[in-house]
């Protein structure tokens, strides 16, 4: 009896072992096409925000984005790149950002900002959790599409109407992400505000 439970444990551990190698393989070859893939992703994000310019990066982007984070905890700023004219005059910024505050968890969204308008120029929703149907109507058009035009200073949403530029439609019985969405946008902004505009 305690033969057959030892080659039944030493059966199960090579199972495992072998499992556990495949999976590692696996996650080995498809790291570098997932990664691609979501750059690619993020890419067309961006030119979709802030159509026909040139994106430059932005000196010391990653110590700006920490010190911001050390003094927001509520959302985060994870990429930041700067948009450029046809004659490389610096014309604002298109980045992401992510508020961990959805229904179903983190969203996260690209924005862009003109700072010869001090617009929005755009709005998209890069990842999502939330529910079909409700949340998730969050990457629609009819929802996205609204961004464009809106104060750069800040947003909030509103259930009766949008009314002026600082105010965007909340998405019907999904407040919750209406919500996240918002913070994250306000995140962006609020990231361009102390951290990039100048003056």
């Amino acid at each position: 009896m305690k033969s057959g439970f030892l080659k039944n444990c030493l059966a199960l551990l090579a199972i495992t072992l072998v499992a556990g190698f495949a999976l590692s393989a696996v996650n080995e070859i498809t790291k570098e096409p997932i990664a691609l893939a979501e750059e690619k992703a993020r890419s067309e994000a961006y030119q979709t925000v802030f159509a026909d310019v040139q994106f430059d990066t932005v000196e010391d982007a990653e110590a700006l984005m920490m010190r911001f984070q050390a003094e927001n905890t509520y959302c985060s700023v994870d990429d930041v790149l700067e948009a450029k004219d046809k004659n490389g005059n610096s014309i604002g910024y298109v980045m992401s950002a992510t508020s961990p505050s959805g229904y179903g968890g983190d969203i996260r969204i690209a924005v862009g900002i003109s700072s010869v308008t001090e617009e929005i120029t755009g709005f998209s929703v890069l990842a999502n959790s939330e529910t079909a149907g409700l949340g998730a109507k969050c990457t629609e058009d009819f929802f996205t599409s609204q961004f464009a035009g809106k104060s750069a200073h800040g947003i909030s949403y509103t259930k009766t109407g949008a009314s002026d530029n600082t105010q965007i439609d909340a998405i019907s019985g999904a407040t919750v992400t209406t919500n996240a969405v918002t913070e994250a946008v306000n995140c962006a902004l609020d990231f361009y505000n102390k951290m990039l505009k100048e003056g």
